[in-house]
């Protein structure tokens, strides 16, 4: 039983989407990076600035990951950044782990009427162009500074 679930664990870190992007195999747009910890924009943002910060090291949920202190001062970063960067002081933080099994928070910016109302409308996903995608990215690598 060991045995199998050990192979399962590999399966899913070898077919893992986050664990691909981690390891540079498929593209993002990363806003930070550590030699723990990644933060990209979501491809299908609720708000312009959605960002998911992932560890590098695949563990099925965020209460895994054993140094879950440093994880959260990467999110708490992160989030402040998104802060400066789009001159908001609501950002909003899930972590619900049913879309991808591989720990992330998510980091959602919101804005006086941006559609949402009091809480996130999950049917209000945008596709934003390459070209935003790059501004974003741009715009909130430069919040760190």
């Amino acid at each position: 039983m060991l045995r199998k679930l050990h192979i399962l664990f590999i399966y899913m870190e070898k077919e893992c989407i986050f664990c691909k992007i981690a390891a540079g195999e498929i593209p993002s747009y990363t806003v930070f990076e550590n030699k723990n910890f990644k933060a990209f924009l979501d491809i299908w943002p609720l708000n312009k600035g959605h960002v998911l910060v992932i560890p590098k090291k695949h563990y099925r949920w965020v209460w895994d990951v054993p140094i879950i202190g440093k994880y959260y001062e990467v999110v708490g970063m992160v989030a402040n950044a998104l802060r400066k960067a789009l001159d908001t002081e609501w950002v909003t933080s899930l972590v619900i782990g049913e879309e991808v099994p591989h720990a992330h928070v998510w980091l959602v910016p919101r804005f006086k009427g941006d559609g949402h109302g009091g809480t996130l409308n999950f049917s209000k996903r945008k596709k934003l162009t390459a070209t935003k995608m790059e501004e974003m990215q741009k715009q909130i690598v430069g919040a760190f500074k």
